[in-house]
């Protein structure tokens, strides 16, 4: 996997300097720079490997405002099986995702340029997503419900986190497990299956 996230890497310096993709330094790399955009996001990949398991066709995943690709890329590069959609709503940020599923030559990647509220409209069919995952962007009700929207009964949403904080199950929702990602600065990632009430299912 090296030379395809050094290229990844690369690829998102150059455009950095003309766009505001990640505030994180990158002529300069620190360490907090390579845990935030490409050690969390392998150490995720692992964590989703008992997930996959029981996925008997190729499986579908969203990444909820991809930015500049951290996490979903590094992931699809350690996970190259899954389907993956990015969804992001700023039009040149789609941009420069477009380009590096180009450049890295990624199969099974899509990148939407659209509000992740508005993804399954944008899409025009029903949507019945095995994951989705969101990094930097506010947990609200808005989030979940759209979340909700895209999963199917039993799909996982993977929140990465800064802090452990605990926070009650959002409706809809019941968590598996919370996992240390990194250690300084600390990173978590929450996992969530999506459930559905028996009302719901009617």
């Amino acid at each position: 996997m090296l030379e395809p996230l050094e290229t990844y890497f690369r690829l998102l310096a150059q455009w950095n300097a003309k766009i505001n993709l990640t505030a994180l330094p990158l002529e300069m790399p620190t360490d907090e720079t390579f845990d935030r955009l490409l050690v969390e996001p392998l150490a995720a990949s692992r964590q989703i490997e008992r997930i996959l398991s029981q996925f008997k066709s190729i499986p579908v995943w969203f990444d909820l405002g991809s930015g500049g690709g951290s996490p979903a890329i590094p992931m699809k590069i350690a996970r190259p099986a899954l389907h993956l959609t990015m969804i992001e709503s700023k039009e040149r940020k789609s941009a420069f995702l477009r380009e590096a599923v180009r450049t890295l030559g990624l199969s099974n990647a899509d990148v939407l340029n659209c509000r992740f509220e508005d993804a399954t409209q944008q899409m025009g069919r029903e949507v019945a997503a095995d994951l989705v995952t969101v990094r930097a962007v506010r947990t609200d009700d808005e989030l979940f419900e759209a979340a909700g929207t895209l999963l199917r009964s039993d799909g996982r949403l993977l929140m990465f986190r800064p802090a452990h904080s605990p926070m009650a199950d959002p409706e809809g929702f019941a968590r598996e497990d919370t996992v240390r990602l990194t250690d300084s600065p600390p990173a978590f990632l929450t996992i969530f299956r999506r459930v559905f009430h028996v009302e719901q299912s009617r």
